[in-house]
């Protein structure tokens, strides 16, 4: 082995597929397609909904004869049942399959499935070490939707790793270097178990086509739950101007990830300034604009981040500076979702607080 090797190896992350809730599917894009197929967290699975709405996300092969049940293959969705190509067995959302053409269902025929969460129409599925049950949850409480605009979606894929993109949330010397942030301020940072909450004011400026340039002031709260969930709720101080976006990592193949960005823009009822006209619309086309608007200065942002995390090497002992603030407590609140937790703890320097005011 190399010294080259030997290094990379030594710092790299200890799991591809640390423990937590990931994402999988929008409702909308369920409705619309029916039946879902994708390589997430490793593995081949489908993800569909009954007629009442409930959503079933099962590996997608049939436990009877081992057919794959995607559509490329012949699956589909009938009477709110997956029904295999194969031999047309029937699969409730519980995985059971409850009907055979020929026969009765043999009792025994049930498919893995994983816990599902819906927040915002976004559907999440659970992913525990050796299949244990969810350790904790995401948020119970529905958002209120009232005058917020619908959902942008856009995504990147690209090798990586969850834990390296979700360290942005506490990585702020990089918002002044890579994405020319100012005034950046750190307000807090605090850990309770699996939850992380994170918050910064800072400071951009925008180029508007033909309209010069946009100073915005911003205040970002952060929550991490796990690191396949990122909700940064982000208010504007001179416009009054309220985003909720979801940043969501989620491991392919051990190698890539697929990084969805997902965002709203709130009801703007009494703009700061009169931007672009703003204040000449009626209310509820403003949050929609502004969601497109805005979305791609948040995509050019993330695709700046991309560059880096699809070439950069994990550093166990990084050799950090003053300005590096809670990279250290960030990399010890995530050592709990690996299961190889002892051995993280061991390569990591003496713990520091986890929480920072």
């Amino acid at each position: 082995m190399t010294a080259r090797q030997g290094n990379v190896a030594k710092d790299a992350l200890p799991s591809p597929f640390p423990e937590g809730w990931y994402f999988v599917t929008s409702r909308k894009a369920l409705q619309k397609e029916r039946l879902i197929q994708k390589t997430w967290m490793g593995e081949n699975i489908v993800a569909w909904s009954d007629d009442s709405g409930r959503v079933c996300v099962a590996d997608a092969y049939c436990p009877h004869l081992g057919s794959d049940m995607g559509p490329a293959t012949g699956g589909c969705v009938r009477d709110g049942r997956l029904v295999c190509p194969f031999h047309g067995f029937e699969y409730d959302t519980t995985g059971q399959c409850v009907a055979t053409p020929y026969a009765d269902p043999p009792r025994t025929a049930k498919l893995q499935v994983y816990e599902t969460h819906e927040e915002a129409g976004l559907i999440f599925a659970w992913w525990g070490i050796g299949g244990r049950e969810p350790q904790w949850q995401l948020p119970e409480d529905a958002l209120d939707q009232t005058g917020w605009s619908g959902l942008s979606f856009w995504k990147a894929r690209f090798p990586g790793h969850p834990q390296e993109t979700a360290e942005n949330s506490v990585d702020l010397a990089h918002l002044r270097y890579i994405h020319g942030y100012d005034n950046v301020e750190r307000v807090g940072m605090k850990v309770d178990g699996p939850y992380l909450w994170s918050c910064f004011n800072f400071r951009t400026v925008r180029r508007i086509a033909r309209f010069g340039r946009l100073t915005l002031d911003l205040t970002a709260d952060t929550c991490v739950r796990g690191l396949g969930y990122s909700f940064v709720q982000t208010h504007e101080h001179t416009i009054g101007l309220d985003m909720r976006i979801w940043i969501l990592a989620v491991p392919v193949d051990g190698v890539e990830i697929e990084l969805w960005i997902v965002m709203q823009v709130g009801e703007i009822r009494s703009p700061g300034r009169w931007l672009v006209g703003l204040g000449f619309l009626p209310i509820k086309f403003r949050a929609p604009i502004m969601n497109k608007f805005l979305a791609p200065f948040q995509h050019n942002d993330v695709l700046q981040d991309v560059v880096i995390w699809g070439r950069k090497r994990h550093m166990t002992r990084p050799r950090l500076a003053r300005s590096d603030g809670e990279i250290m407590p960030f990399r010890y609140y995530c050592a709990q979702f690996y299961p190889e937790r002892g051995e993280v703890e061991q390569r990591l320097p003496d713990a520091p607080s986890v929480t920072v005011q």
